[in-house]
């Protein structure tokens, strides 16, 4: 078969006679000299690489389960083409499994004094900060026989947002905030409400709503309208302890309780209440105050890319602190935990009465439906042994919910796909009767 390309070269080189009998180093530089000079000469026409100009743009965020292109401008400022191989390094995270190499390798060709772009995408699989490491350039001869090689640090952070899947429910929940919102006028009667405007009274009106003065006014009789108040105080609390760390399905708690807050922080938002965010385990990870409602949500959103749970055991006390002195006026405070009976009743419960007397206070928690699939599941002595456990587990689930129920809070509990709605649905209803 006839050689092509660099082995006919390499094949070229080597192809000087040598005499069997001499096989020493004269011999061998005899064979060597062609291929050492042609090595020689490739290595003197690469482009030098350390003098290679590196910069970035692009994407600077990007939400979880979305890509993010970060562009890296590669200048040669010498006097060779550049003809490289170019690996634009990452973490791990930043792409999905089995997609770095052919993600992060490129081939470019730059000639003297010009410049190129390279686009490296990145799917991160990881919320937080993704930050670039080492650009690594092999800087080839035009016969490909040596090489340059060098680093750069060309410094870039592409920042991984929460996904916020609970959007999607943000149009229905905004259609039934309108209806409670004076856009379509309702008599809501109860603590906490605004006047809106007067109609014209019709056969079962509240006659308590009738205006007299209004009335001698006019031919007929007029009666006020309401709508929930707005302006008011929203405090989301994430626990960052131990208990947002356990996985249900395939994320861990406290991502299905950053989207359920999302969510409300959108709805609140929308219907004019000021919404604060604290994340809190044994001290303060995050806090987001005094922002505008437009500003609102994007604030909560960078602040909730970095949080990851801590393995300790949530200082309830500290919490309670906390949230009274972020919160000193009457709000709603919106605490997304567990509902494990362990971290309720020996840390939440001895400071509920401290919350509840000043605030109104939803405990929002995280169901794991797999423990409801086990208790239905039948049909060998492993399965109904899981059945057991799964219904001494929600047995005593549900004993944890009504003890804090007692103590006046309203529990949302529910599965990671439905928390958020579920939060969003027990937010109206308070607005509704007039507990906001």
């Amino acid at each position: 078969m006839p050689l092509t390309g660099r082995a006919a070269l390499l094949a070229a080189l080597g192809s000087v006679p040598v005499g069997i009998w001499d096989p020493g180093w004269t011999g061998i530089l005899a064979v060597n000299g062609p291929l050492a000079v042609a090595c020689a000469c490739d290595f003197a026409l690469a482009a030098p690489v350390r003098r290679l100009i590196l910069s970035r743009s692009g994407d600077t965020s990007a939400r979880l389960g979305e890509t993010a292109d970060v562009t890296l401008t590669v200048t040669n400022p010498s006097r060779r083409p550049l003809r490289a191989r170019l690996r634009d390094a990452w973490p791990p995270s930043s792409w999905q499994p089995g997609t770095e190499i052919a993600a992060s390798r490129h081939r470019l060709t730059v000639p003297p004094g010009e410049r190129r772009r390279i686009t490296t995408r990145l799917r991160p699989t990881r919320r937080g900060d993704r930050q670039a490491d080492r650009v690594t350039i092999r800087s080839y001869g035009p016969l490909g026989l040596f090489s340059r090689q060098g680093t750069h640090k060309v410094p870039w952070t592409v920042r991984v947002l929460p996904p916020f899947t609970s959007r999607k429910h943000l149009p229905s929940k905004l259609a039934r905030l309108r209806e409670l919102d004076g856009r379509t006028s309702v008599l809501t009667r109860g603590e906490g409400t605004e006047f809106d405007s007067l109609r014209e009274y019709v056969p079962g009106d509240d006659t308590r709503s009738i205006d007299w003065r209004a009335t001698a006014r006019h031919t007929a009789v007029a009666v006020r309208t309401w709508r929930p108040e707005r302006d008011r105080h929203i405090l989301l609390v994430l626990d960052t302890g131990r208990t947002s760390a356990g996985r249900v399905g395939d994320a861990p708690r406290l991502d299905a309780s950053m989207d359920a807050a999302l969510l409300l922080a959108a709805l609140a938002s929308r219907a004019g209440d000021r919404v604060d965010l604290l994340a809190y385990d044994r001290r303060v990870r995050a806090l987001v105050q005094g922002r505008k409602a437009s500003d609102a949500l994007p604030s909560l959103v960078a602040a909730m890319a970095t949080l990851e749970p801590e393995l300790v055991e949530t200082d309830a006390r500290g919490l309670a602190a906390t949230a009274l002195r972020t919160a000193p006026r009457r709000s709603l405070l919106v605490l997304l935990t567990s509902l494990d009976a362990a971290p309720v009743e020996e840390g939440l419960l001895p400071v509920l009465a401290q919350l509840t007397q000043r605030h109104t206070v939803v405990v929002a928690s995280v169901a794991d439906p797999r423990i409801a699939e086990m208790a239905t599941t039948r049909g060998d002595v492993d399965a109904v042994y899981e059945a057991a456990a799964a219904a001494q587990a929600q047995a005593e689930r549900h004993r944890t919910a009504e003890q804090l129920r007692r103590h006046g809070v309203t529990i949302v509990d529910a599965t990671p796909d439905d928390l958020a709605p579920a939060l969003a649905d027990a937010y109206l209803a308070l607005k509704a009767a007039g507990r906001l």
